[in-house]
């Protein structure tokens, strides 16, 4: 019961960041965006995977970051559990 209610809070948390950061997508580079909607379509394709790649490594590294620590403070949980046994 208790890991449903974390997962409702973190998806909860989820989305009401994602509703508060709409606001940023909308602050792009004037310049940027002309020169981007001047070229051809393969190159806006392009551009959008460039975007996509360079996403990958630091969502990799967040998501290694956030794995280790939940990891790092089950252990020490279960490790203090045992210590008052």
């Amino acid at each position: 019961m208790n890991y449903l209610r974390a997962t409702v809070r973190v998806l909860a948390l989820t989305m009401l960041l994602g509703v508060f950061s709409l606001p940023a997508l909308a602050q792009g580079c004037a310049m940027c965006n002309a020169v981007a909607r001047s070229t051809p379509k393969e190159g806006q394709r392009a551009l959008n995977r460039a975007i996509l790649v360079m996403l990958v490594p630091p969502i990799s590294i967040m998501v290694f970051g956030v794995g280790f620590a939940f990891r790092y403070g089950k252990r020490r949980d279960q490790d203090q559990d045992r210590g008052e046994e």
